[in-house]
């Protein structure tokens, strides 16, 4: 892990990155994707970073990818979904119950009494992706209790009476479940490439699903949308079908026009996880003989329909078939997503936050991957305790991947540079495995990060 001190622009970043590069020892024409999260400093098409990475693999022969992370694309495209009179309701409504302490002390007894089935409301928070989903559903459940407890403090609401407006709200309900359920199976570790692409294809044809039924305002999808709907029947509410067909429009638009970088590379995908549904003669030349070979082999494909993708390749014959292998070596090198860098400050921000007052000085951190011949070592910077550790909301955060395994006597040369009198007892006691195929680095406006196989 590197400081950046002073700016944090794409050339000072890829100065940091190629200091690291080279200390070392990598190559740069192994590295086969960059992955940011968007940010201008990493994405910009002259002075980004990634563009800056990928110019010099190409100097170095090799080919890299440029990715913008799955999640926070999703992410974006859920904040397009704008039914403004709805969520202003909401919040004014949390924020009146929650930001006076009598009120929801009040409150939640008032919820302890009546029996109610949870035991409070959420605050909602625009920085949080999941954070809209859940507060509505919250509200959306306890709209009743809710309504009656207003009541008796003399600030009766309007909306919860008014079908129209329950009807937006049981449809911003169901919508943003179905926008976090796709949101939270993108998240996780081993998430390879081809699965995240996976999900997102797939709910981009659930969205066109939904916007052909509700054309004839069927919601069989929309369980809270169907209930109100059941509760009013002689509310005319078939006249919001338009609107809701709009608003899952906007979505199929953004999201059709989002994760182009996912599709530059999709007949990389389709090889790499359905080789045996490929066409030889739509993919690079070097590898038409060998997949053909592939293609022709039965007991291959028994493998290929019992095994993982992982251990399918891996079982192939490194002497027949060694591009198709380091094909599948590039594609499960590539992170879709920034994850687990995000997850990483994360853990670091529970460590400065109160359940740790002081961060020591120097502190090591080596994380290994339990089963080999993948690993990741992680090195962590000596920190002020005065200091406090970026947000994750405040991050720029990119993965470099590369698709090279050191050998076992470059790994001791390595090890033993970084740390010639190896662990600790009590450092051995608290490394964790990480199970991941790539190397990454991630930089915030002071911490710069750097993994390496």
């Amino acid at each position: 892990m590197i400081s950046l001190k002073g700016t944090t622009t794409g050339r000072d970043i890829f100065e940091a990155v190629s200091e690291a590069v080279e200390k070392m020892g990598l190559k740069w024409d192994k590295l086969c994707g960059v992955t940011t999260d968007g940010a201008p400093a990493m994405t910009g098409d002259r002075k980004g970073m990634a563009s800056m990475v990928c110019a010099k693999v190409k100097e170095s022969g090799g080919e890299a990818f440029r990715m913008h992370c799955i999640i926070h694309q999703e992410a974006l495209c859920a904040k397009t979904v704008q039914l403004g009179d709805v969520m202003n309701t909401v919040v004014k409504t949390v924020n009146i119950i929650r930001a006076r302490g009598l009120y929801h002390r009040e409150f939640q007894a008032f919820l302890s009494e009546v029996d109610a089935e949870y035991g409070d409301v959420f605050y909602h928070s625009e920085v949080r992706w999941l954070s809209r989903g859940y507060v509505l559903q919250r509200f959306y459940s306890m709209r009743s209790e809710i309504d009656q407890f207003m009541k008796e403090k003399g600030r009766p609401l309007h909306e919860p009476s008014d079908p129209l407006w329950l009807a937006d709200l049981a449809f911003l309900v169901d919508l943003t479940h179905h926008l976090n359920t796709l949101n939270k199976n993108l998240q996780g570790k081993e998430q390879l490439v081809p699965h995240l692409y996976a999900h997102m294809k797939a709910f981009c044809v659930k969205l066109c699903l939904f916007e052909t039924q509700l054309r004839s305002f069927n919601a069989a999808h929309f369980p809270a949308l169907s209930e109100i709907k059941s509760a009013f029947p002689k509310a005319d509410l078939s006249a919001k079908k338009e609107k809701y067909v709009s608003v899952i429009a906007s979505l199929v638009t953004e999201f059709n026009q989002r994760f182009q970088d996912f599709s530059v590379i999709e007949k990389q995908i389709k090889l790499f996880s359905t080789p045996f549904l490929v066409d030889a003669e739509e993919v690079e030349e070097s590898l038409q003989l060998e997949l053909i070979e592939m293609q022709c082999d039965d007991s291959l494909k028994s493998q290929h329909q019992l095994l993982s993708l992982f251990d399918f390749y891996q079982s192939l014959d490194s002497a027949k078939f060694p591009l198709m292998r380091r094909h599948a070596k590039r594609m499960m090198s590539l992170f879709g997503s920034t994850y687990i860098c995000e997850q990483a400050f994360s853990l670091l921000n529970q460590n400065k936050s109160r359940l740790r007052t002081r961060m020591a000085e120097a502190i090591s951190v080596k994380s290994f991957v339990s089963q080999p011949p993948n690993f990741l070592l992680t090195f962590q910077p000596s920190f002020n305790p005065k200091d406090s550790i970026t947000a994750p909301t405040e991050c720029n955060v990119l993965h470099i991947i590369a698709d090279n395994l050191l050998s076992p006597e470059e790994l001791v040369a390595l090890q033993a540079a970084i740390d010639p009198k190896g662990p600790s007892p009590s450092q051995k006691s608290t490394w964790q495995p990480i199970s991941t195929y790539s190397t990454y680095w991630a930089n915030s406006k002071e911490q710069f990060h750097l993994s390496s196989f």
